[in-house]
């Protein structure tokens, strides 16, 4: 009988245990699964270090500590998200002597309207490199994640320096020398320090698709009528198309450019880039005003299959409305790029263009951009319609306002 009594409590006992451990498996897995299904987890990335799943508490501690870990589900493979390629444009600027203002303004503006990365590769006089440097790395973080920039020092071939820096204004011939130093950059916009960018530089960017399987370049005509037009009135040299070619904004597949060899007048083969370049200006430095300008006018002239047109609202100047509208593409769709030669951005002479100069250079980067840009800048261009760039005030604004929608967005690796 003992030995029944015995048996059952061993029994009683199993059964006990047995629901305990099946309750708490079950638990478990409710727990686990919650209410939307499998668990996400965050899972840091493989570096050397401390051990996985643990903050190295010997460096500070980032204020966006989930920017360095990807979300997976539980078997799910882990797919870091720094492994893909950012895609990015290369943009290069020079600037001499007092233009460090003015050039930082043009980069704000490049860099707040981008949706790519940009690179800047930014070519200055030494005592200019510090500052610089010190005014990109104020911006703050969101805006200094949207791009990379070096700085370099000008650069001209040695033998003939001091008149390649001369041919100008300072150091402005530094661009024909671009393919030549940026080596291992493939394709790139040029733009001048007064240029401003009233749209992502992206959309300049797509006309590289645009190419055709010879075109290695892109400008926009010098004007658009060539009754008024400088080259076909005063020109002493031969120049591209009816009106020629204004430089202030290029852009150029730098890997064609540099293989290319070039058509001219003063032999019967073909040059390369590097061997066109002194000749030309010994043939014609006499008879050019606007110095590498001018040569570039003579390059496509003969080579005319090698450029693309981009219309004028790519590079929209004062002469485009000084004596009344005469850019077409402006007048229907605003001005895409603001060429403010001149120095319409520093006198009172074109009011409108300082307008637009002195908005980008005072907007505060985060701030809301109807209230603090757009709002300020049309009350300025209702007091300057005395002018005849003032009477198109619309057309300064008219593709503005496309623009400022994405110019506080957060970039990728911020979410």
């Amino acid at each position: 009988m003992r030995r029944y009594i015995r048996a059952l409590l061993m029994c009683t006992v199993f059964v006990v245990f047995s629901g305990f451990y099946v309750y708490s498996t079950l638990f478990e897995a409710d727990v686990s699964a919650g209410a939307n299904g499998a668990k996400r987890i965050y899972v840091p990335p493989r570096v050397p270090g401390p051990r996985q799943g643990f903050p190295d508490k010997t460096k500070p501690q980032s204020s966006h500590r989930k920017n360095r870990y990807i979300m997976r589900q539980r078997g799910q493979p882990e797919v870091s998200v720094q492994s893909r390629p950012q895609p990015r444009m290369d943009l290069a600027v020079v600037a001499c002597g007092e233009r460090l203002d003015e050039t930082v303004t043009m980069l704000k503006s490049a860099v707040l309207f981008s949706i790519k990365c940009l690179h800047l590769h930014i070519f200055a006089e030494d005592q200019l490199h510090a500052r610089f440097m010190e005014a990109l790395e104020s911006w703050p973080a969101f805006i200094r994640s949207r791009f990379n920039y070096t700085v370099y020092p000008i650069r001209f071939p040695s033998e003939n320096a001091a008149e390649w820096k001369k041919l100008f204004k300072p150091c402005a011939s530094q661009r024909l020398f671009l393919p030549l130093i940026l080596k291992d950059v493939e394709a790139l916009v040029y733009v001048d320090s007064d240029i401003l960018f009233l749209q992502p530089v992206d959309r300049l960017w797509d006309f590289l698709s645009r190419f055709d399987s010879v075109q290695l370049a892109a400008m926009a005509p010098e004007h658009e009528e060539p009754r008024i037009a400088w080259y076909s009135r005063f020109a002493r040299h031969p120049f591209y198309g009816r009106t020629g070619i204004n430089s202030g904004v290029m852009l150029m597949n730098l890997t064609r450019l540099r293989n290319m060899f070039f058509k001219n007048d003063m032999t019967s083969v073909g040059l390369k880039w590097e061997e066109l370049l002194m000749p030309l200006l010994q043939k014609y430095k006499l008879n050019i005003t606007w110095g590498d300008q001018d040569l570039l006018n003579i390059i496509f002239h003969y080579n005319p299959e090698l450029l693309l047109e981009f219309p004028c609202q790519w590079n929209y100047r004062p002469d485009h409305c000084i004596y009344g509208s005469n850019c077409a593409s402006a007048e229907d769709n605003g001005i895409f790029i603001m060429h403010g030669n001149r120095g319409v951005y520093h006198d009172h002479k074109q009011p409108a263009f300082r307008s637009v100069y002195e908005a980008i250079q005072k907007y505060p980067f985060g701030a809301d951009p109807v209230s603090s840009l757009l709002a300020p800048l049309e009350e300025q261009l209702l007091k300057t319609t005395h002018t005849y760039c003032g009477k198109s005030h619309a057309l300064f604004t008219k593709a503005l306002v496309q623009g400022l929608v994405g110019i506080n967005r957060k970039t990728e690796h911020e979410w």
